[in-house]
């Protein structure tokens, strides 16, 4: 079995991992795998070619057409488009590895072992990674041990958190923000059979920011919309969304802004209900989004809030500690160092007591 990993994780393991090992990712489909590289290796002004290895029928999608040399006579292969003709280091992200054809993989095997296709040698610096479907619900292809052995492998495991802090980057609809924070089970993990069909829906990250999108500038959806989103998601996971939006609750916007105000609410709330509050203050902070309110009005709630949980409810102010100790969320401790300095000596002095 593979180590697995999260995001967090991969990207620093990308920064350590000398560029001449190749990196083999398996998993889900839909938790992200492409997008997460994309955006790494963007920071990094390395460009990523993906490759679906599984939609290739033939070697010459991966090598290019042969042509014939008119001085040598010989035969030669005009680069694919994506070979990296100016010789700047790519990032090649073998998509659908383990449901490439035979013939495929035997193309591949000299690209990860010589790092040549054709002859031609990828630029110095390249990098080679992989993707692998992981589960029985797949029609796979049995890989070679020899073609295995190149690479270096993960489990990759992308947690909720890391998605919920990505749906807030990313301006998704706050409704379907949190409901997978209220169920995190409903973000990749179960499926759905359909009745009439035989095939299975079940939802993953890729469908839920298709339904963030469908929904977000729907004030209030309908049941043409619920059979949309189920047709997304699946039954169950549509069904599920549509009954949480009927409660519209708190949003972290609203404590921030006016704690005054929703003190009362808060006081009725459970434990795991302030927690999810907790988390999605942290998210706000984590995006950036507070420096769009008024920071004074954000630091008098924010101290306030953080008060009301220290006197009122022990567990949900650990929780709230444990958020600014951790490595998911970062800027919030760095608000109360800089912006309250008598609430972070608070926080500081818990945990050290802890």
């Amino acid at each position: 079995m593979a180590i697995a990993i999260n995001t967090h994780e991969l990207t620093s393991l990308l920064d350590v991992t000398p560029s001449w090992q190749n990196i083999m990712l398996t998993g889900k489909h839909g938790i992200g795998k492409s997008q997460i590289l994309t955006a790494y290796f963007e920071t990094k002004d390395m460009k990523v070619k993906t490759l679906f290895l599984g939609q290739m029928s033939d070697p010459g999608d991966l090598l290019g057409l042969p042509t014939k040399e008119e001085k040598t006579g010989r035969t030669t292969f005009i680069p694919p488009y994506w070979f990296p003709m100016d010789k700047k280091p790519i990032v090649l992200f073998l998509d659908e590895l383990n449901r490439a054809r035979p013939e495929i993989l035997q193309t591949v095997m000299d690209l990860v072992l010589n790092r040549k296709l054709a002859g031609r040698p990828l630029p110095e610096g390249s990098r080679i990674i992989s993707a692998c479907n992981d589960g029985d619900e797949y029609q796979l292809t049995d890989l070679d041990p020899a073609l295995v052995s190149r690479f270096n492998i993960y489990t990759f495991r992308p947690s909720e958190k890391e998605w919920l802090q990505w749906a807030e980057n990313n301006g998704l609809d706050r409704r379907v923000i949190r409901f997978i924070s209220t169920h995190p089970d409903m973000l990749d993990c179960y499926s759905d059979k359909g009745e009439d069909e035989g095939l299975e829906k079940s939802p993953d990250r890729r469908a839920w920011e298709k339904v963030a999108r469908l929904l977000e500038n729907v004030a209030k959806p309908t049941a043409l919309h619920q059979k949309i989103v189920a047709g997304i998601v699946g039954v169950r996971a549509a069904s599920m969304l549509f009954v949480s939006m009927k409660d519209d609750g708190l949003q972290p916007e609203d404590v921030l802004t006016d704690f005054k105000k929703v003190k009362k609410h808060l006081e009725k709330y459970q434990l795991h209900e302030l927690s999810q509050l907790n988390d999605a203050i942290a998210r706000l902070f984590e995006a950036n989004k507070v420096s769009e309110l008024d920071h004074d009005v954000v630091n008098k709630n924010l101290r306030a809030y953080h008060d009301f949980l220290l006197e009122k409810n022990h567990e949900a102010y650990a929780h709230f500690v444990s958020l600014l100790d951790g490595t998911t969320y970062k800027q919030m401790l760095i608000w109360l160092s800089k912006e309250l300095p008598d609430t972070y000596k608070k926080v500081i002095t818990f945990i050290r007591q802890l």
